[in-house]
C-alpha cells in the first residue's frame, strides 16, 4: 500500500511537470468524452422517438391478430374470441395499457373529395394515450364512448377533403359477405399528430358503432397490449400467450416492424462504435503525451532503477499517470456533456428538417436521451483502452538499464 501510494504522488507530480502539455491533453479528452456522450444521446433521442412513435401507430409493444390479417387485413380476419370475452383476460392479466380494436381499411368521402384511409373502431377510454393522437391538439372533440356516433379525423385529411368540425362524411368498407358497408358520419373533431402523414392515414370511429355497421357482432380484428420498456417487451409476449389460443398469432413490436427492431438493435452497436472511434483519435494524442513525458525523464527513471526501483514500478507510475489523465478529463468531459443536454429536455425544434424526418419516421421536435448505460459504455471504453495505450510507452519505460538510460540523458 505504502508502494502505491508513493506511486500516485510521482505519477500527479509528474502530470503537472508540463502544465501547458497536460491541459492541451485533458482539453482534447474531455472534449472527446463530451462529444461521444452529447452526440450519442441525440441519435439515441431520435431513435427512441421513432420507435415510440411507430410503436403507437402500429400500436402496441405486442399484439394479437387471426393468422392471415397481416397479409390480408380485411374484416373477415376476424379473432374468433368474442371481444367481452378477450376484453376480460386482458383487464385480469395487469398490463400497464391494453386495448382491442376493429382496424380495416376504408374509402372516406365528402361532397368534394374521396381518399382511402385506415378506419380504426376503437373504444377511447382505454385508448387514451396509447396511440399517436395530441390531446392538446383537437379541433372539437375526441371520441367518448364505444357507441359514439361522431368520426375523427386527421387535419391534413380534412383540408384534402375540404371538411371541417360539424361536416357529414361517408365512410364506406366491406362487411364479411363482400358487400359495401357505409354510413354517413358527423365529424366531431380533428386531431393532429407529431408526424403529419398520420393525419392523413387514419380516421377513429367507435368501436361498437363499427361492429354493427360491418355486422361483425361482438369481434375485433386485434388486441394490443403495453408494457414497461419497449426494449424488454418478452414479459408481456409471454403473459399475451398465455391468455390466448392456437388460433391466433402474438406477434411483439419487432416482429411487426422489422425496420424500427433492426435500427434499435443497429443502434446498439452504433454507440459502441462510435466511442472507439473518438478514443482511437484520442489515443494518438494520449500515447504521445506519455512517450514524452517518459523521453524527458529518462535520467530521472534510471536513477530510480539505480536506487533499486523496480521496473515494475516504473511501469506502474507510468500507467498511473495516463490513469489519472484519463480519470480528470472524463470528470470534465460528463460535467460538459449533462450540463449541455440538460437544457435541452425539452426538446429541440428541427421543424426546418422536418420533412426529412418525417420520410424517416421522426417527427420535428427531437428530445436528447441521456442513458446511463451509455454513459457507463463511454467511461469504460475510454478507462479500458486508454490503459491498453499506456502500455507501449509504460513498458518501454520500465525496460530501461540503469547505465543506459543515464547515458541517453546526457
Amino acid at each position: 500500500m505504502n508502494t502505491f501510494k508513493v506511486l500516485l504522488m510521482l505519477a500527479w507530480r509528474n502530470l503537472w511537470r508540463n502544465h501547458r502539455r497536460t491541459i492541451i491533453m485533458l482539453s482534447a479528452i474531455s472534449i472527446g468524452v463530451w462529444a461521444m456522450i452529447f452526440m450519442t444521446a441525440l441519435t439515441q433521442g431520435m431513435v427512441n422517438e421513432m420507435i415510440k412513435d411507430g410503436i403507437s401507430v402500429l400500436p402496441g409493444h405486442v399484439q394479437v391478430h387471426h393468422p392471415d390479417y397481416r397479409d390480408d387485413p380485411n374484416i373477415n380476419n376476424l379473432i374468433t374470441t368474442p371481444d367481452t370475452e378477450l376484453s376480460a383476460r386482458f383487464a385480469a392479466a395487469g398490463f400497464k395499457q391494453w386495448a382491442t380494436r376493429i382496424k380495416v381499411p376504408a374509402v372516406i368521402s365528402s361532397e368534394r373529395e374521396s381518399r382511402g384511409v385506415t378506419l380504426l373502431g376503437i373504444d377511447p377510454v382505454r385508448e387514451r394515450d396509447l396511440n399517436f393522437i395530441d390531446y392538446a391538439d383537437i379541433d372539437g372533440r375526441f371520441l367518448e364512448v364505444a357507441d359514439d356516433k361522431g368520426i375523427v379525423i386527421g387535419r391534413k385529411l380534412a383540408d384534402t377533403l375540404d371538411t371541417e368540425v360539424g361536416k357529414r362524411i361517408v365512410v364506406m368498407t366491406q362487411d364479411p359477405d363482400n358487400e359495401i358497408a357505409d354510413r354517413g358520419f358527423r365529424v366531431v373533431g380533428v386531431f393532429g399528430a407529431k408526424i403529419e402523414s398520420l393525419e392523413e392515414t387514419y380516421i377513429f370511429a367507435g368501436k361498437e358503432t363499427i361492429q354493427t355497421l360491418l355486422k361483425v357482432g361482438d369481434h375485433v380484428t386485434e388486441a394490443v397490449a403495453i408494457g414497461d420498456d419497449y426494449r424488454n417487451v418478452e414479459p408481456v409476449y409471454a403473459a399475451v400467450l398465455a391468455l390466448v389460443d392456437s388460433s391466433v398469432v402474438v406477434n411483439r413490436w419487432t416482429d411487426l416492424n422489422s425496420y424500427l427492431g433492426t435500427m434499435m438493435t443497429v443502434m446498439d452497436g452504433f454507440v459502441l462504435i462510435w466511442v472507439v472511434v473518438i478514443f482511437l483519435a484520442l489515443s494518438f494524442g494520449l500515447v504521445n503525451t506519455l512517450v514524452m513525458a517518459v523521453y524527458e525523464r529518462v535520467r530521472e527513471i534510471g536513477l530510480m532503477l539505480a536506487l533499486g526501483m523496480k521496473p515494475s514500478s516504473i511501469l506502474g507510475q507510468i500507467i498511473i499517470e495516463s490513469m489519472m489523465l484519463l480519470v480528470i478529463g472524463l470528470a470534465i468531459g460528463n460535467v460538459l456533456a449533462f450540463a449541455s443536454i440538460a437544457p435541452l429536455k425539452s426538446g429541440i425544434d428541427i421543424s426546418v428538417v422536418a420533412k426529412g424526418m418525417e420520410m424517416m419516421g421522426a417527427s420535428s421536435i427531437l428530445y436528447p436521451q441521456l442513458r446511463s448505460e451509455d454513459v457507463i459504455l463511454a467511461n469504460a471504453v475510454v478507462l479500458i483502452l486508454g490503459f491498453f495505450a499506456s502500455l507501449s510507452p509504460a513498458w518501454r519505460a520500465s525496460r530501461y538499464q540503469p547505465i543506459e538510460a543515464i547515458t541517453k540523458a546526457d
